[in-house]
């Protein structure tokens, strides 16, 4: 069997895509998989790094505050489906699978008009423009979230949940204690209540400014802290956190400032509480974990994602919202009480786990199987 695996743009798209692959491949290690995705997007690193082979097309996305600049972006679609064409008639695929992002769009409108049956993957609880241009072309569309109705045909439907990064439940606190305590010489311990933050590899203004207005009472509160700033303002909350020490000479011995967390299990593995960004594949990780978390969604992703797929979990008390305009006097305010509650974070722990959906990459996979044999 032959896949065509489409979309990217961000992790959030990417992270699902090579997990459906590996998962076809597992289940047929004889399958041959193509992605296609967009020139210039993390995906035309990312997928490689992970294994597979992958095509660029100079799709981009519309700019809605400049449409002048549209007329280059409409040669590009063009051109993006002369070439997407030309893909499919080469690779022959049996089935097509639309992740979201440009480059889904095209391939996957393509992929249709030739005969190939496609199936859509929808990671937020809002769904994304290309996806909903594409329903009428697929066949089936897998969706994260209930109430989908609202954006795809209900007998289309299929609620599988977002595949999610492999070994994710690796790892156990004893492990990750002596991990970090041996990567960022610090001194922490299973005793402590830990608080894990993370704004996505690039970071997450808001959040981390947040943290940096309240450092004394993150630091005096005596909970050990994992502080993921990502690369983008990493070297801003680093001298922020040493000016702190410096001023009231002091040596953390319970606080880890990093730009990236390469060992996330481990950092999940000893987490009580998590500070995150509400991206559809950040919560899926929560969910799947049963993690307490208080999400602050970002402000500045399309159509408002992020609060939609926050809500979804706030109106079943799985987890705590705070609005990213009032993060930086809410936000530390809200955790430090929330990490020292027991039975709320219990509460939470219970109400988050049961929106889990495991094997979600496996369930898409059989769907997908399921199409490429009809």
């Amino acid at each position: 069997m032959k896949y065509i695996i489409s979309g990217g743009g961000t992790g959030g798209h990417i992270f699902p895509a090579v997990s459906i692959a590996n998962a076809l491949r597992e289940a047929d290690p004889n399958c041959e998989i193509l992605f296609v995705g967009a020139l210039g997007r993390m995906e035309m690193e990312r997928v490689p790094q992970a294994g597979y082979k992958i095509i660029g097309l100079p799709v981009k996305g519309f700019d809605r505050s400049r449409p002048w600049k549209n007329i280059r972006v409409m040669i590009d679609l063009i051109r993006s489906m002369i070439q997407a064409r030309k893909i499919v008639r080469d690779f022959r695929p049996d089935v097509g699978i639309g992740v979201g992002g440009y480059a889904s769009g095209a391939a996957m409108k393509v992929a249709a008009k030739m005969g190939v049956p496609i199936l859509l993957q929808e990671q937020n609880g809002f769904a994304g423009v290309t996806n909903k241009l594409l329903k009428d072309d697929a066949k089936k569309i897998c969706v994260a979230y209930e109430g989908m109705e609202r954006f795809f045909p209900k007998d289309k439907i299929i609620l599988t949940g977002n595949p999610v990064r492999q070994n994710l439940t690796s790892g156990t606190k004893e492990e990750a204690i002596k991990y970090f305590n041996e990567e960022f010489d610090v001194n922490f311990t299973t005793e402590k209540k830990t608080l894990l933050i993370i704004g996505g590899s690039l970071g997450a203004r808001t959040i981390n400014q947040s943290i940096i207005a309240h450092l004394n009472e993150l630091i005096q509160s005596g909970i050990q802290v994992i502080w993921q700033t990502g690369k983008n303002y990493f070297a801003d909350c680093q001298t922020a956190l040493e000016e702190y020490n410096s001023k009231f000479k002091i040596q953390n011995s319970k606080f880890i400032c990093t730009d990236f967390v390469s060992q996330m299990p481990l950092a999940y593995a000893l987490a009580d509480l998590v500070i995150s960004r509400a991206g559809a594949s950040s919560i899926s990780e929560l969910c799947l974990l049963g993690k307490p978390s208080i999400l602050v969604p970002s402000p500045n992703v399309a159509e408002d994602h992020q609060t939609h797929n926050a809500m979804a979990l706030v109106k079943k008390d799985a987890a705590v919202l705070v609005k990213d305009a009032d993060a930086k006097d809410a936000l530390i305010a809200t955790a430090l009480p929330l990490i020292k509650d027991d039975k709320q974070l219990e509460s939470l722990h219970k109400n988050i786990l049961k929106l889990s959906l495991p094997d979600s990459a496996k369930h898409i996979a059989q769907e997908v199987m399921k199409l490429a044999k009809k």
